[in-house]
């Protein structure tokens, strides 16, 4: 009758040392999970700092840290699973064998991760570029491994797929050192146009931040009922686009609306006469 609670006494302890010993291990893993994150994050950005003091790209540096932080993470999961005892060469071959199948039911995936790698390499834009790409126009943010954030001018941001981009046309309005800036001005017929050109010339010239190579093009676009329509187009650097805009008009209404007629449209109202 002495032998069953013995039994009892048996199984109890061993179940108390398998719960410590599990208890004990969760723990280690739960301090290994947090001193991992920790020392992954300090690297990459201890490498984000000394890529930056080398003068290195800053679309590649996040690229490179995006890309590192995530390969290490896995290291640091199959590192603990190996603590917990789960034999990692199968964890791995099971990975591969996963990523497989993620890679062929996810092959949109890839493809913004390739097309993340071409952007990286043929740099159409960088990190900060005023661009057009996937549809949207804004400052380019941040060069993902899959995505890229782009903040729109009403300061909206846009998360487009790589592979939507490099599909797609780019256009980069910081890649070069200047733009136009296209805006018109109606003339009434009875104006001397010459003299309206040259005033008006004049005056956007001084616009602030407006180049003075190419100098700024003034000269008749078209005819229309009104009179001879000018072309207004001063040069800036892209920074200073909307600035130059909004001066420009300013600088039309200033010179050209007070010295010269402007044009009217008229209406001819016509009255039946009741029968």
């Amino acid at each position: 009758m002495d032998a069953v609670p013995v039994q009892v006494n048996v199984v109890i302890e061993t179940l108390k040392t398998q719960v410590t010993g599990f208890g004990l291990k969760l723990i280690g893993a739960i301090l290994l999970w947090v001193i991992g994150q920790w020392l992954i994050t300090k690297g990459v950005n201890l490498l984000a700092k000394v890529l930056k003091k080398q003068n290195i790209e800053p679309t590649l540096i996040a690229y490179v840290n995006n890309f590192l932080g995530i390969g290490l993470k896995i290291v640091l999961i199959v590192a603990i699973l190996g603590y917990f005892g789960i034999e990692t060469t199968s964890f791995a071959a099971l990975l591969a064998a996963a990523g497989v199948a993620i890679g062929a039911a996810w092959g949109g995936l890839l493809a913004n991760f390739a097309a993340g790698i071409f952007l990286v390499i043929f740099r159409p834009f960088s990190v900060g570029d005023f661009v057009c790409a996937g549809g949207v126009t804004g400052t380019v943010e941040e060069i993902g491994l899959f995505v890229t954030s782009i903040n729109t001018i009403d300061n909206v941001r846009n998360i487009i797929g790589n592979n939507k981009i490099f599909a797609d046309n780019i256009q980069n309005f910081t890649a070069n050192p200047y733009r136009r800036v296209d805006l018109v001005a109606q003339l009434n017929h009875s104006v001397n146009y010459g003299e309206a050109i040259n005033r008006l010339k004049a005056t956007v010239s001084q616009i602030p931040n407006v180049i003075d190579h190419p100098s700024p093009e003034i000269e008749i676009l078209e005819f229309n009922l009104a009179g001879p329509v000018l072309a207004v187009r001063p040069y800036c650097h892209n920074d200073h686009y909307w600035q130059v805009y909004f001066d420009t008009n300013k600088a039309i209404r200033e010179t050209l609306g007070d010295a010269y007629p402007v044009p009217e449209q008229h209406y001819v109202i016509r009255q039946t006469s009741a029968i």
